[in-house]
């Protein structure tokens, strides 16, 4: 069947590809979009027919998975994953020249687009200035990464960059790169998008499909490779009812992670229907979309409806592309329609009217806890790691607040949110109630408009008063650019093994990943960051003691300062425009003077600077025209470290900051620097010397071949010697033997890293062995050429009473087997057992072949 049509709008024709003459009113929308790439992509394959096929007969069960290939409209990077994949395509661009290749060929085939919003750091709070000082800190840092993103910026077409201190990746997504639907030349189709950042998700409020990729993955799609990926299961998730005027959206999604974590929703899609959605605003379903990686699933989808239209409107896009939007939607099928019987793989239903308040932590997004239950469980908590023993005398307390941060990510993309942050702010300090000492304090706008609305609503002096000052506009203390404690409070956690904390209204709370020295982190709504704030400590029951004293000397609760719903409905009805959104991105990828003053050559091929200590050229590419691998076994191979559940991205490539002590620190020593300068692992992700030095070098990182130390350490298993784990990969690679990590359940889950990938391919790694992995991780892992096994059901490192300290010989893989043999030993006695192998489509198993995707994007090309 031709699917080829014409649609009409305003006069003018438009080609579009009319999926709804096959029968869909069953699919989930998400589906829609996804059978739609197909048609627009695929429909000269040979596979075709039975791809089309699997959508028509879609009953929601999944028996026999297709592979299809997702060709995204564009790809969108942050700096911490664009910086390495901007190094990448330059070295490709000097591999392919020596190759005698086209080096033109290596151009985004898509429109890409870098926001360079993972820089800033809160050095400076608390203070009017902390913003202006934390952005020439930042450029002084960065000078180098810059350099570098800037001449991408000319050397590369279709790479738009968004330049420093304009908001995060994701606000300026949904805000102003989304178009919804795309006229390329007249042609119409569905906005589709990948991301270097997991949380791209965040799109899917508004009726994107998109989601977050490893920078390996985004990479090939920039260079025109389709993503492989099976048809997935879609989770139906109803949502009936309305919110309580108490209760925000964040603890909707915390509420939502918790169900849909235990659900186990990884590699699913998940979307959202019911009438509930009529009650959730944009910014609402935003919020919960974002967080898709903390509760597993590929993407949390929203379909587009009037909800959308009206966003579109308010964010200054024309009245002719939001009437085309509509018109085309619906067209197609794509526009939410209630009546339509859709089938789901499984279905959830929630009530949104009976959410409580709530906030997360101590340690993982989907810990969610009722707040009149966070007393106790934060000082059963304390005792655990204390073993009950108090401190004597110390300047601040086991369960001190030492971060209170509204992070730009998930929630100052919600004005719904941020302007009661701001009532409640003012009703605290007209109470006279102020922030203790030793709560460091910030905001972090997600983009320039909340700054605006802030502003016209008279709110932001409330903020600033009790020193919630503006210190840049980027991802902050979330990724852990929370920036340095006073050197006495960090004295004297390390004196006392207190047990400190933060909380934010961020996504991210894992173990290391805000501040080292910080044990407790906690996710919660910006009003309730800046009430805890007001506490000074975790350790009470917000909900039934008081926050302090008024003016009049008479105790505050919390239902005292608390905003009024429809007070805050109307300060957003009356400060949000349109102008305001065209007004902010007017010059949005301009810059600065910092910007505009960076100097660079203009060429085709990137200057390398071999003092760098910031960008190097990519590893991955020596010796390319040899790189296609054999299937032979990995013979003998050392366990270099073996892990448990939960190990995220951050214990495997920490982003935040590091010491002088470790390896990477001792690299920077030897080079001249001090640890003031050190910078973060984030900001160096474009030299491979330092990544692969800080890889596994998390503090918090339990390895059990060293179970009475935690961080980068294990046991260099030959003589026993207990060293980093960056040592032991040199010593083993001198010896020329193999490695192989093992772990538990949910592997790599996190953020999309991409050098947890490369991290693990150069300290030498042939194989990880997992109870089960993330989906980014896993397909990170194929991505760089490593080889991803389960352990079989109910099977693990424990149960099948595994020696640590044995060798390992991993079987030949091929294509048809769905599992390998492992032999090993144990007391001298031979042990055999099978595991799954996790290269999961046919494209996988190329990639896999030639050491990695971009390798084999290389060697295409070159040939």
């Amino acid at each position: 069947m031709n699917l080829v049509d014409k649609l009409v709008h305003e006069d003018k024709s438009f080609f579009i590809h009319n999926i709804k003459k096959l029968k869909i009113d069953h699919l989930p929308y998400s589906l829609r979009v996804l059978l739609e790439n197909v048609v627009r992509h695929s429909s000269k394959t040979d596979s075709y027919q039975k791809i089309l096929e699997s959508f028509i007969d879609w009953n929601g069960e999944i028996k026999e998975q297709k592979e299809i290939n997702f060709s995204p409209s564009r790809v969108i990077m942050q700096d911490f994953t664009g910086v390495p994949a901007i190094v990448d395509l330059a070295s490709m661009r000097d591999a392919i020249k020596k190759l005698g290749g086209d080096s033109s060929l290596i151009n985004p085939q898509c429109q890409t687009d870098l926001v360079i919003d993972h820089s800033v750091m809160v050095d400076h709070f608390g203070n009017n200035n902390a913003k202006d000082l934390n952005i020439k800190l930042e450029y002084e840092r960065n000078l180098e990464r810059y350099r570098l993103l800037k001449w991408g910026q000319s050397a590369f077409k279709n790479l738009r960059i968004v330049p420093p201190n304009n908001g995060i990746i994701h606000q300026i997504n949904i805000e102003y790169l989304s178009q919804v639907i795309f006229n390329d030349k007249e042609n119409l189709y569905p906005d589709t998008v990948v991301g270097t950042d997991s949380h791209t998700t965040m799109v899917n409020g508004l009726g994107i499909l998109g989601w977050g990729v490893g920078g390996i993955e985004a990479e090939g799609a920039m260079l025109g490779q389709a993503i492989p990926m099976l048809l997935p299961e879609v989770i139906g998730f109803n949502l009936t009812g309305k919110l309580k005027p108490t209760i925000t959206a964040t603890d909707l999604v915390l509420t939502i992670v918790e169900i849909l974590r235990n659900k186990n929703v990884v590699g699913k899609f998940v979307e959202f229907h019911g009438e509930g959605l009529d009650n959730l605003s944009i910014a609402d379903r935003c919020t919960i979309a974002n967080m898709a990686p903390e509760y597993g699933a590929t993407c949390g989808y929203f379909p587009i409806d009037n909800s959308t239209l009206d966003y579109l409107k308010i964010t200054g896009k024309s009245k002719n592309h939001i009437e085309l939007v509509e018109k085309y939607a619906k067209e197609v099928g794509l526009y939410r329609n209630d009546k339509d019987k859709i089938l789901y793989t499984d279905c959830i239903n929630l009530d949104i009217s009976k959410i409580n308040a709530c906030i997360s932590g101590p340690k993982r997004p989907q810990d969610r806890i009722n707040l009149a239950d966070v007393k106790d469980l934060v000082n059963n908590e304390i005792s655990q790691q204390t073993n009950g023993v108090s401190s004597e005398e110390p300047l601040i307390d086991n369960g001190a607040i030492l971060i209170a941060a509204i992070t730009s990510c998930t929630n100052t993309s919600n004005p719904n949110v941020i302007i009661g942050a701001g009532l409640l702010a003012k009703n605290a300090v007209e109470k006279g109630l102020k922030i203790p000492s030793w709560v460091k304090t910030s905001l972090a706008p997600g983009s320039k408009v909340v700054t605006n609305y802030l502003k016209k609503s008279g709110l932001l002096k409330y903020f600033d008063l009790l020193g919630f000052n503006i210190v840049g506009y980027g991802c902050t203390t979330c990724i852990g650019n929370s920036g340095p404690l006073k050197k006495e409070y960090t004295e004297a956690i390390e004196k006392h093994n207190l047990i400190a904390s933060s909380i934010l209204s961020g996504n991210r709370n894992f173990e290391g990943r805000i501040h080292p020295e910080i044990k407790m982190n906690f996710l919660a709504s910006p009003i309730l960051v800046i009430a805890y704030s007001l506490l000074g400590r975790i350790n009470i029951d917000i909900t039934s003691e008081s926050l302090g004293k008024d003016k009049q000397g008479k105790d505050v609760y919390l239902d005292d300062i608390w905003p009024e719903s429809n007070e805050i409905t109307s300060i957003i009805n009356e400060t949000i425009t349109s102008d305001m959104f065209k007004n902010s991105y007017k010059t949005v990828f301009e810059g600065d003077q910092n910007w505009k003053d960076i100097k660079i050559d203009e060429s085709n091929y990137f200057n390398w600077e071999e003092k760098s200590t910031y960008i190097q050229p990519s590893p991955f590419f020596k010796g390319i025209q040899n790189n296609v691998k054999k299937f032979d076994e990995i013979n003998n191979a050392y366990p270099l470290i073996i892990l448990g559940d939960s190990v995220t991205t951050d214990h495997i490539s920490p982003a935040g900051s590091f010491k002088e002590n470790s390896p990477a620190g001792n690299f920077l020593v030897d080079r001249g620097f001090n640890e003031a300068n050190f910078n973060s692992y984030g900001s160096r992700r474009g030299n491979y010397q330092i990544m692969e030095r800080g890889t596994f070098a998390n503090v918090r990182l339990s390895n059990k071949l060293v179970p009475n130390k935690t961080g980068g350490y294990t046991l260099y298993i030959p003589n026993k010697e207990v060293m980093t784990i960056y040592d032991a990969a040199q010593m083993y690679k001198k010896n020329k033997s193999n490695l192989i990590i093992f772990a538990g359940k949910d592997y790599g889950c996190g953020s999309s890293r991409d050098w947890a990938a490369k991290g693990t391919k150069l300290l030498g790694v042939k194989a990880v062995i997992a109870e089960s992995f993330e989906r980014i991780h896993r397909s990170n892992l194929v991505g760089m050429g490593v080889l991803p096994l389960q352990f079989l059901k109910d099977e693990n490192f424990k149960s099948l009473n595994l020696d640590i300290t044995s060798t390992f010989t991993i079987g030949k893989v091929n294509e048809k087997s769905e599992t390998v043999e492992i032999k090993s030993e144990i007391n001298g006695e031979p042990k055999i057992f099978n595991v799954k192998i996790r290269i999961d489509s046919p494209m996988e198993w190329k990639y896999y072949k030639n050491e990695g995707i971009l390798n084999y994007v290389l060697n295409k090309m070159a040939s």
